[in-house]
């Protein structure tokens, strides 16, 4: 947010606006700090112009870290605004409450450090000569005689108070630990799939399409409320739902040497929950409540509120853009913070209250373009959360062709606010903006979809559509750079209590050795075809292993993290050159997830400096890929990276058409 004012005395009387329908007053406030893109998740509305992503383009953020099976909510009934029982109208009502299975959930399991350290070495294969994959058999050897196995015993003990040993040091050592800046580094970003169908690209729509886009939002969040929401599950069993609650109200706060996770969103079961909406727009912060007298604001209500801040900013000088803040390293953002409440005790009273706000909404005046309020934070929950709340505002527009099908009255505003300077955080404020948007004019991403096939085909040909998708992703980097490519892929844990992620590395053995297959020209169709299957069997178990709790980064993971704790000095299997160029420790070449198999996209950078970020996600007739480089490493190439997926993708149909001619 470019230019403006910041504001360090008390919040003024709040304007009232009166409905003359319902005859409520609803108040707007405009605060003066912020950590407002701290507050998950963050919904952007830009303007359009040609050759850039469309009006109501919203842009959703998370970690997409799932590769499960989606349920789509029912179908709702007719709307009636003053019944606040809206859930009859919003999805399919249920007996099951969305919380109710939690208690009964298995605990996340240990696997057996034998198998762990067999699929660690398995691994690391495709990246070893011989004499390498020697010298790591014996670190691993000597690690499962010696200080592995008590290390494995005090994570077993930990195992036994907790029902999830993993979740606090994931947390941690995953996200509020990380000092880097959270946007680009951490945050998942996206634009909505309004644009496929009732909201085309068009002039002047952004407000009246970012008030309906709202009202299903908030609609989802009465559903979380009510625990109306339908149980992920998987067959008939339930998947952990603990993540949903970390979608509303919920801040990561900025610590100078660990963040922590606010969260402020409760069930009606349990008691009271913010229900204020946060508004940046050029600088500026303003918030109104959601909920008046018991139920919702409607869409023409929302309406007006953006109306009136949108006009309101645009006749008087832009804000300075406190929320630019939440973009730098996040000590200094700390430190920044701090600072503004030592100039005033009602700062905190003001950041308080936007990092408990329902959502934060960014209204742009251009097309999409990357500014530092680009993304929400992604720490409480991954990308599974937000494709679920995404897909059902997408669904909601599409049922009511894009409209909002209730007309009433005129509204009346009133408003009075002022502002107070601060200068001295100007230079933090301007800094944070430079150093983002460095970052972020060195960013490469590119998103195409390949329309020749899609699950249709491949299940015909019984090949699972992910596994698919990671086999040409390894076959487009083998031809692209002439060796294997280190993979990280997400499985999903959700059958445990409080699961998340376990990683997947997709780069395996029969991998390496079909894509050299396919590099060999006296190698036979047949052959390819053979090896090709042999790949698809193995990263198959490997996900069926990860997500059933048998996977072994996050058991090694705790492992290194228990003699941490202890004061032991790090074992050598994680000072093993040949842990870091297998992708141990965050050194994946290639950060990859299936988004899902719905209409919802995105896309994060890659982990490290010379590899790619590449998301997706599967339909019946078409593949979508997104990836991302940083266009400073002159060895990377997203453009040519998704190209050659797209060859890899019919020559492996090929391979199924004509292996048996």
């Amino acid at each position: 947010m470019e230019g403006g004012r910041l504001f360090a005395n008390q919040l003024q009387r709040p304007a009232l606006r009166e409905d003359r329908w319902s005859r409520r007053k609803v108040p707007v406030v405009e605060l003066g700090v912020a950590d407002c893109v701290a507050t998950a998740p963050v919904f952007r509305q830009q303007q359009f112009s040609s050759g850039h992503l469309p009006i109501g383009s919203e842009f959703l953020l998370g970690w997409p870290e799932e590769n499960c099976c989606w349920r789509k909510t029912g179908a709702g009934s007719q709307f009636s605004c003053c019944d606040c029982i809206m859930e009859n109208q919003l999805a399919k009502s249920t007996e099951e409450r969305t919380f109710q299975y939690q208690d009964s959930l298995p605990s996340l399991p240990v696997p057996s450090l034998e198998e762990s350290l067999n699929k660690y070495l398995e691994s690391v294969k495709p990246f070893a000569n011989e004499e390498e994959y020697k010298k790591t058999e014996e670190i691993v050897k000597k690690f499962q005689n010696g200080i592995g196995e008590k290390l494995h015993q005090k994570l077993l003990e930990r195992a036994k108070e907790k029902r999830n040993w993993l979740e606090e040091w994931w947390l941690n050592v995953a996200y509020l630990d990380v000092r880097i800046p959270s946007q680009l580094n951490v945050n998942f970003g996206g634009p909505a799939s309004h644009m496929e169908h009732y909201w085309p690209p068009k002039e002047g729509t952004q407000l009246e399409r970012g008030s309906i886009s709202l009202w299903h939002n908030l609609n989802y969040w009465q559903l979380l409320r009510k625990e109306k929401l339908p149980v992920d599950k998987v067959g008939n069993t339930p998947l952990d739902m603990n993540q949903f609650r970390m979608l509303f109200s919920t801040c990561k706060v900025p610590g100078i040497s660990r963040d922590s996770i606010m969260n402020y969103f409760r069930t009606e079961s349990e008691g009271y929950s913010p229900s204020h909406i946060v508004v940046l727009c050029r600088g500026r912060v303003f918030v109104f409540d959601a909920i008046h007298e018991g139920c919702l604001i409607t869409p023409p209500e929302i309406l007006r509120q953006l109306t009136y801040i949108h006009k309101k900013c645009h006749s008087e000088p832009d804000g300075p853009g406190v929320a630019a803040l939440t973009s730098e390293e996040r000590t200094r953002w700390a430190k920044a913070r701090d600072y503004l409440i030592s100039l005033d005790p009602e700062n905190l009273t003001r950041l308080e209250k936007i990092q408990s706000s329902l959502l934060v909404y960014s209204l742009e005046d251009g097309s999409p373009h990357v500014t530092p309020e680009d993304y929400s934070q992604h720490a409480p929950y991954d990308a599974m959360v937000m494709v679920s709340i995404s897909y059902y505002v997408d669904e909601k527009i599409l049922e009511n062709e894009g409209r909002w099908k209730k007309k009433y009255g005129i509204y009346h505003f009133q408003r009075s606010l002022f502002s107070l300077w601060i200068r001295k955080v100007l230079n933090d404020i301007n800094q944070a903006k430079a150093q983002h948007l460095k970052q972020a004019s060195d960013l490469q991403v590119v998103a195409y979809a390949f329309t020749h096939f899609g699950k249709k085909l491949t299940k015909k040909k019984m090949l699972h559509p992910d596994t698919f998708i990671q086999l040409a992703l390894q076959l487009a980097y083998y031809r692209l750079h002439g060796r294997p490519g280190c993979c990280y892929e997400t499985a999903m844990t959700r059958f445990f209590y409080h699961g998340r992620t376990e990683t997947v590395r997709s780069c395996t053995v029969e991998a390496v050795s079909w894509c050299q297959s396919m590099q060999d020209p006296s190698a036979s169709i047949l052959e390819r075809q053979q090896k090709m299957l042999q790949a698809f069997a193995k990263h198959n178990k490997m996900m069926k292993d990860c997500s059933t709790g048998k996977g072994f980064d996050r058991h090694l993971l705790g492992l290194s993290l228990i003699a941490k704790e202890e004061g032991l000095p790090v074992p050598e299997l994680f000072t093993d050159p040949l842990f870091s160029r297998s992708g141990g420790g965050g050194n994946f070449v290639l950060s990859t997830s299936l988004v899902g198999y719905l209409r919802v996209q995105g896309v994060v950078v890659p982990m490290v400096h010379s590899g790619y970020g590449v998301f997706y996600h599967i339909r019946d007739d078409r593949f979508v890929v997104a990836c991302s480089a940083w266009k400073s490493c002159a060895e990377t190439d997203a453009e040519k990276l998704i190209q050659l997926m797209f060859h890899a993708f019919q020559d492996m149909m090929q391979l199924m058409n004509t292996a048996h001619l």
